[in-house]
């Protein structure tokens, strides 16, 4: 896909209405909402129901998951009403895009993982989101892998993520210059996310844009 005139710009484990309005203010195009309980980011339903009311206008939620239980994902769609989803476990393309909501699919990336092949195994995703392969976590590591990689010349629009921070990340998006970048532990002060790094995040994101 051609690189994009604006990088976007997801914020992943958003966990409270403050952080979420902090990123909108920012300039963010998406928040994540974590529905996956061994991650310290995960929401109960009613938690992610009352953040996802509080976004402004044209800011994009995602409700992002590992190997779900199908009534899980509904009960998602239907008590927080999420605009997108996003998978990160291993998610045929037939069960992802089987609930009616546009979908995402993260892919793991290894130094030998194929990923044009794993592209095309997900005909219907609108977009395919690269992030760091941890033997032992589904995405949030803080990790950042051979950006090169994500060079692979892939037909869907490309999410960069893993150990992304405000102080690389406009390195990456002129490297990559990806559909859009995704941020969670990058922008996090103790586990905690920081208003001043999101901001700063956002911030050298746009410069790229900006510069062009």
């Amino acid at each position: 896909m051609n690189a994009p005139l604006r990088t976007r710009i997801k914020i992943c484990g958003i966990s409270t209405q403050d952080t979420a309005a902090v990123a909108a203010e920012a300039g963010a195009d998406a928040i994540g909402l974590m529905f996956y309980p061994p991650s310290p980011r995960h929401l109960e339903l009613d938690q992610a129901a009352v953040i996802r009311a509080s976004l402004p206008p044209f800011v994009t939620s995602v409700a992002v998951m590992v190997n779900p239980e199908p009534d899980y994902v509904r009960g998602i769609i239907e008590q927080v009403g999420v605009d997108m989803l996003q998978f990160h476990g291993e998610e045929s393309d037939e069960f992802c895009a089987g609930f009616g909501v546009p979908y995402l699919k993260a892919i793991r990336v290894e130094g030998d993982t194929d990923l044009a092949t794993r592209e095309r195994n997900y005909p219907r995703c609108r977009g395919i989101l690269l992030d760091t392969f941890v033997s032992d976590r589904y995405g949030g590591s803080g990790e950042r892998f051979d950006w090169e990689l994500a060079n692979f010349g892939g037909e869907k629009p490309l999410v960069l993520a893993g150990g992304l921070d405000p102080a690389n990340v406009r390195d990456a998006v002129t490297r990559v210059r990806p559909w859009a970048v995704d941020v969670s532990s990058g922008v996090e002060t103790d586990g905690a996310k920081d208003a001043g790094k999101i901001r700063a995040f956002c911030r050298s994101v746009h410069q790229v844009a900006s510069s062009q």
